[in-house]
């Protein structure tokens, strides 16, 4: 039994997640769940024991000082919880971790408990992977559940993947199990610019965030960043003939497959997004929106320049632009551990 001391009543509390590694395509997701910690000045009460999950050669400790002394800082998952208040007040419960290497079940047990103890009445799970996606245009984000019911009340995907699966995916389905709705959220990264950060795809996960919970997230300076990211992909891009071929041809496949999808329930997702961001009491015609809402932006220029390889990492059949069927996860063994040969630091990018 966990027993939680010192954490107050939480208000219809949801539980968001990430974990870096392979779910994590240009730290897209991990960058939104501590976006949220940030801006929310979350308080961090729980963190899961690094010995029983973690294999400290793959996702190693680091030193550091601290008024001369030297202390340790080991990879593990915490959590935090972040209050938001106005005139829907509710709880967010963060979970920022890295995928674990060892005992993936009682990992998610664990977790599970945390959800019990507080309350939890959905779980959301952040996710990034590599696809066939330009970066001119906006981020594509699915929203996948394995719940029938939560598909159709939320305008969601219930997914039909099969094959080897990740951290996000086994945690999605242990809540099913345990009889907690959850949802997973993935976006698109381009695979030509992998490196991290991408702040517009933290941005644009963000934004559905926003559309499924129904909050007004600050943003800050991401949308900044985003435009910063795109100006410095669109300079690299036209440096190399062959990219920027690229990039046109993935640019019409896109526009092409997009075409019929003008509808109406796109609109209103912008309007009703532009209304939170509004000052309170304002009312039609008063004022602008209070943060950045224009999402189709990306961050610094990345460094390097990649050639675009055919990416190893595609993503779910749910997310538009990247090739379906298959997961962005490595095999995993009955534990939850990685198959030989398959291991990668969370640092590493996915390519």
């Amino acid at each position: 039994m966990i027993e939680l001391e010192g954490v107050p009543e939480l208000i219809d509390p949801v539980m968001v997640a990430a974990f870096e590694g392979w779910n994590d395509a240009g730290d897209a997701a991990s960058a939104a769940v501590a976006h949220l910690d940030r801006e929310w000045k979350g308080e961090v009460f729980a963190a899961l024991d690094a010995e029983d999950y973690y294999d400290f050669q793959v996702n190693r400790p680091t030193v550091w000082l601290d008024g001369g002394v030297r202390k340790i800082t080991w990879p593990t998952t915490r959590l935090s919880v972040v209050r938001i208040g106005g005139e829907k007040p509710r709880d967010l419960v963060l979970v920022r971790g890295i995928e674990p290497s060892m005992r993936w079940r009682s990992f998610c047990n664990e977790l599970l408990g945390f959800a019990h103890e507080l309350g939890v009445e959905m779980v959301v799970i952040l996710g990034a992977l590599l696809g066939d996606t330009p970066h001119t245009r906006p981020v594509p984000v699915s929203g996948v559940t394995s719940d029938p019911d939560l598909a159709r009340t939320m305008d969601l995907e219930e997914t039909r993947y099969e094959g080897p699966t990740g951290i996000v995916g086994i945690l999605q389905e242990a809540c099913t199990h345990a009889g907690v709705p959850a949802v997973s959220l993935w976006a698109a990264v381009p695979h030509y610019v992998s490196q991290p950060p991408n702040p517009k795809a933290t941005l644009a996960l963000l934004n559905r965030l926003e559309d499924l919970l129904g909050l007004r997230i600050p943003l800050g300076e991401l949308p900044e960043d985003a435009r910063a990211w795109q100006v410095g992909v669109d300079q690299l891009a036209a440096e190399d003939s062959e990219v920027a071929e690229y990039v046109q041809t993935l640019e019409e496949a896109r526009d092409t497959a997009e075409l019929p999808e003008a509808s109406g329930e796109a609109i209103a997702r912008e309007f009703e997004r532009y209304l939170r961001r509004r000052e309170p009491g304002q009312g039609p015609g008063q004022g602008v929106a209070t943060e950045g809402g224009d999402t189709s932006y990306l961050r610094d220029t990345p460094s390097g320049r990649t050639r675009p390889p055919k990416p190893q990492q595609p993503g779910p059949e749910a997310v538009p632009g990247t090739d379906s069927g298959t997961d962005p996860e490595p095999p995993q063994d009955e534990n939850g551990g990685e198959s030989a040969g398959e291991e990668e630091s969370p640092g590493d990018s996915k390519e």
